[in-house]
This record gives C-alpha cells, structure tokens and sequence, in this order.
C-alpha cells in the first residue's frame, strides 16, 4: 500500500522511499507551508517518532527534505541524541541520498547542483543558493525577484523592511536594512547631541 506521500515525490522514487519509511516505521505527516522549515522529525510522546514535510514543495524539493529528516531519525537511531547537523547526521544523509542520484528521479540541472551540496551537506538546502536556484527551477515566485536580479543600490522590502542592495566590493553587506541603518544613525546622532 502505497503512503499519502507518492504524488508528492518523483515517480520513480516511490518505491524506494516506501521501502525506507516501512523498515524505519516513520510516520509522515504532510502538513500546511511553515515559513521557517520544509519539513522536520521528532519523537513523540507516546515514543514513536513523526517526520513532518511542507505541502507546498516541488517533488524534488519535498523528497530531498523527507530524505534530510528520515537522515535525523537514523542518526537518532544509530548514535542517540547528538549534534542535528554534525557528522553522524551528513554521513547518514549522504548515504540515504546515494540511491537517489541518479537521472531517472532528479533532472540534470538539479543533479549537478545536488552532488555538489551532498559533499558536505548544511542544515538547509537553501542556504546553498546554486541548489535552492534548481530546486526551484531558476525562477521567482510571481511578482518576486531575487536580490542578485536587482541593480545596485536599488531599494527593495523584505518581510516588512526596506533594504537597499549593495555592491560586490563587501559581499556580506550585499543588502541594508535600511530601517536600523536610520534607527542606528539617530542613536548614533542623539550621543553626538
């Protein structure tokens, strides 16, 4: 019997993440979109344990984070309660993963990205931009923009907040809250006072 996660995956992943879910007794939960996780895993009250997944994600996106998740209950398994995204963690994500390579389950333009990130996996896919840009088919929500699409210096809102884009000259100051910037200054002018 086939679980309510098959029209969420690739096809030809289904039966291989069955199989996993079956041997590892997870129980998956498909829940509404979270604005600070795909998808995460816990242990119940009752000491079985529940992977939960957004249901707004691309299949590639939601099978990459069932794999992240089922990597946390196997870690869990193996090693006990440790470090969420050490080494246990990686190397148990990396190997779950390995199966999955592969050009019948991942288009090509998501592989090349995808084997590059598994090298050394982080908490979040989206905080490797070249993999988060295929996961999402390189394209912005509609009537979004990324920030690497926008011309210097041009202003932009945020969840509520004015930034402006910066230069390349300071990467890590590619964008500025443009609100603390003014907040700072008055602070800043007020000790001058």
């Amino acid at each position: 019997m086939k679980n309510n996660f098959h029209k969420y995956i690739p096809e030809n992943a289904i039966s291989l993440v069955q199989s996993i879910i079956e041997y590892h007794r997870i129980n998956l939960k498909i829940v509404n979109q979270r604005q600070t996780k795909h998808g995460d895993f816990r242990q119940l009250a009752n000491g079985k344990f529940q992977i939960t997944i957004n249901n707004n994600l691309n299949p590639f996106q939601f099978l990459l984070t069932l794999i992240h998740e089922i990597a946390h209950h196997t870690t869990f398994e193996k090693y006990g309660r440790i470090r969420p995204h050490g080494k246990e963690w990686k190397q148990q994500f990396q190997h779950l993963m390995l199966p999955f390579l592969n050009p019948s389950i991942f288009p090509d333009h998501i592989l090349t990205p995808l084997a590059h990130y598994l090298k050394n996996p982080k908490a979040s896919t989206d905080s490797d931009v070249k993999l988060s840009l295929a996961l999402k088919g390189n394209t912005a929500e509609n009537g979004k923009n990324f920030v690497f699409e926008l011309p210097t210096n041009s202003t932009f809102v945020f969840k509520n907040k004015i930034y402006r884009k910066g230069g390349k000259e300071k990467p890590e100051l590619s964008a500025c809250n443009l609100q603390l910037i003014v907040c700072i200054f008055s602070i800043k002018m007020l000790k001058l006072l």
